[in-house]
């Protein structure tokens, strides 16, 4: 009969009876307590690990079949325990003994004892060792899985319990409370009435109150307050207690337990601030946009009803987008001059915002100013340029503007521009784009040049000067909405309120993300 304790070593070695590593951790084995084996392994033609005998035992071993320590040597795991072929403990045994690192896990394995089915828990810990695993093991029945549960959830909640014998002096803590004050453990838990030492001294008086009423009437206790630890650190930290009381409603007992809130306390404050950072800035924010708003109404009136200018009628339509502070730069001017001229001005600021109305208004009053004293249209660009180029504190960078002057003694409309999209002519139900004069937009160089274009208004001619925002759409080619603004306009030529119906046509409220203004002039 062979030995079930001597086995063969790898690739035929020596036996473990005769190996004087496993005489060694027999003898250390002898000395443990519970359940630890050394594990030598079995390996297969190609080298690898295809099984593991037990060679030594502590004498407290126990495995799920009931079988100590002696009964153990010699067993194969594979055939003792078949159900572990494959699963992570397997798995966790040949890491350990090929990368030489400890594995630490649980098995639940089920045997059949008699006939009956029978379950159980283990956590299980292998460590290499000369050339082998030691392992050992404990069981979890249902009471240690539930304290280990219970320490888990106290751990992540910051939540640790107390309990105290009123009538012995007892007091009893659990470990995540000697976290929660930072304590050293050898100093054992301190009382309820000693709280108020570590505690702020704004929270002190509350506490000792609350604590006393507690103690004497038994009155519950929830109160959150501030300790100061050691190392300089404030925590916010919760009590809840409630007593258990005697025949004569004495507390005699005192049940209940600290929970650290600081995180909560650290979150709230946080979202406080940031919630009044929020208010004030919804209040500058809406402060600002009521004041651009009352600006923009007071330098640009939107007029009521439809304007006569010599043989001229002209049309407008301004509409603003005003969501939030995206208040923009468009302007538009259409008056008679003292010569008995009209002047029209069409004009787009860079930007939105506060900003952008206030360089509207500065280039809108230069330019008409300029323009009634009979400045030439190309020198008055030119001066609306190096007026933007050296303005204080310069936000706006660009600017980009239409102006003409039309003489109704010769029906002749002059007109410059400076990097704006050309009007459009409507005659006789065609649509063109006027060839543009040279121009660059305001504000891009300090060497621009400037030159004007003549048409002559014939009766039924429209003309449409309009800012971008009549006709771009996002990831669109200007070119594009271009020509979709002629098509639109010449299938409205004939409509009564023209530019209503081309401002509807071509943009729809709810997809507007810029000012229109347009100036719509008809002889």
């Amino acid at each position: 009969m062979t030995d079930r304790s001597v086995v063969p070593g790898p690739g035929g070695g020596p036996t473990a009876g005769s190996d004087p590593a496993v005489a060694v951790v027999r003898q250390v084995l002898a000395g443990l307590p519970g359940s630890v084996v050394f594990l030598r392994p079995e390996f297969g033609s190609q080298g690898e690990a295809t099984d593991f005998r037990f060679v030594a035992t502590s004498p407290e071993a126990v495995d799920i079949g009931g079988r100590r320590g002696p009964d153990l040597l010699g067993l194969s795991v594979l055939r003792t325990y078949p159900g572990v072929a494959g699963s992570d403990l397997w798995q966790g045994y040949l890491r350990a003994l090929k990368a030489g690192v400890g594995y630490e896990g649980e098995l639940e394995y089920e045997a059949a004892a008699a006939g009956v089915p029978h379950r159980s828990r283990y956590s299980v810990r292998a460590v290499p060792c000369h050339d082998g695993l030691i392992v050992s093991w404990d069981r979890l029945d249902s009471s240690e899985r539930e304290q280990r549960r219970l320490a888990l959830m106290q751990h992540l909640g910051r939540m640790g319990w107390v309990d105290r014998d009123l009538v012995h002096g007892e007091i009893t803590w659990s470990e995540e409370v000697y976290s929660i004050f930072d304590r050293d453990r050898s100093l054992g838990p301190m009382t309820l009435e000693d709280l108020s030492a570590h505690a702020e001294p704004e929270d002190r008086p509350a506490l000792d109150g609350a604590v006393e009423a507690l103690l004497k009437t038994g009155e519950p206790l929830d109160r959150t307050f501030r300790i100061n630890l050691p190392r300089k650190v404030t925590r916010h930290v919760r009590i809840v207690a409630e007593t258990e009381n005697d025949a004569q409603g004495h507390p005699v007992r005192v049940h209940g337990f600290f929970q650290d809130l600081t995180a909560v306390k650290h979150a709230e404050q946080q979202l406080l601030e940031h919630q009044q950072t929020a208010l004030a800035q919804q209040s500058l924010l809406t402060a600002e946009r009521d004041l651009a708003a009352r600006l923009q109404n007071t330098l640009l009136p939107v007029p009521q009803q439809v304007l006569r200018l010599a043989d001229l009628t002209v049309d407008v339509a301004y509409q603003p987008v005003q969501e939030g502070l995206n208040l923009g730069g468009d302007w538009y001017s259409a008056i008679e001059l003292p010569d008995g001229s009209s002047l029209f001005v069409v004009g787009d600021v860079a930007g939105h915002g506060l900003d952008a109305v206030a360089a509207m208004a500065l280039l809108r009053f230069t330019a008409k100013g300029m323009a009634i004293t009979g400045t030439p249209l190309p020198t008055v660009l030119a001066g609306l340029n190096t007026l933007l180029l050296h303005t204080t504190e310069r936000t706006c960078n660009t600017a980009t503007m239409i102006m003409a002057v039309y003489q109704p003694a010769t029906s002749r409309l002059t007109w410059v521009r400076a990097g704006h999209p050309p009007p459009l002519l409507l005659r006789q139900g065609e649509a063109r784009f006027l060839p543009p004069p040279a121009g660059i937009l305001l504000g891009a160089t300090t060497t621009p040049r400037y030159a004007a274009a003549t048409l002559e208004l014939l009766p039924g001619d429209h003309l449409l000067l309009y800012t971008d925002g009549l006709v771009e759409r996002p990831n669109e080619p200007i070119d594009e909405g271009l020509a979709r603004l002629a098509r639109t306009a010449a299938a409205h030529a004939d409509t009564p309120r023209f530019l209503d119906g081309l401002v509807r046509a071509l943009v729809a409220p709810e997809a507007r993300r810029d000012d229109i203004c347009a100036l719509h002039i008809s002889r």
